[in-house]
């Protein structure tokens, strides 16, 4: 399993304070099928913890996601600031999931020389 987060969702990441650690927590919780929401086209639902704070005053964040393949974070934003994902971003989340998850290998390589998408480090820290 990889995992990536695009270029967007690393800045808010930075800006939030989330770390690579949530990340990889998230996903392991995505393959127990501990998850919000199946949003269709390879696109989950999955509350993300505040650093020092549980998933309640926490993050939603939306992943592709191939089950043991690769998930990619695409988009996230504050409980707080909204309360759901739009018809229209979800729409728009599908097509961004569609892309990410039919990446060949080679194509991966590119976007991370790029700096389209960072890879989060998975099953090489305690969690």
């Amino acid at each position: 399993m990889r995992i990536f987060k695009t270029k967007i969702f690393a800045r808010f990441a930075r800006k939030e304070g989330i770390g690579n650690t949530n990340l990889s927590a998230a996903v392991v919780d995505i393959e127990k099928g501990l998850y919000e929401a199946d949003l269709g086209g390879g696109v989950i639902k999955k509350r993300v913890a505040r650093s020092g704070e549980g998933k309640r005053g926490g993050y939603r964040t939306a992943v592709a996601y191939c089950e043991g393949k690769r998930a990619v974070f695409l988009h996230g934003f504050p409980k707080n600031d909204k309360g759901n994902f739009t018809v229209l971003e979800v729409e728009e989340l599908k097509e961004f999931a569609k892309l990410y998850l039919h990446l060949s290998d080679a194509d991966i390589k590119k976007a991370l020389k790029a700096g389209k998408i960072e890879e989060v480090a998975y099953g090489k820290e305690k969690i």
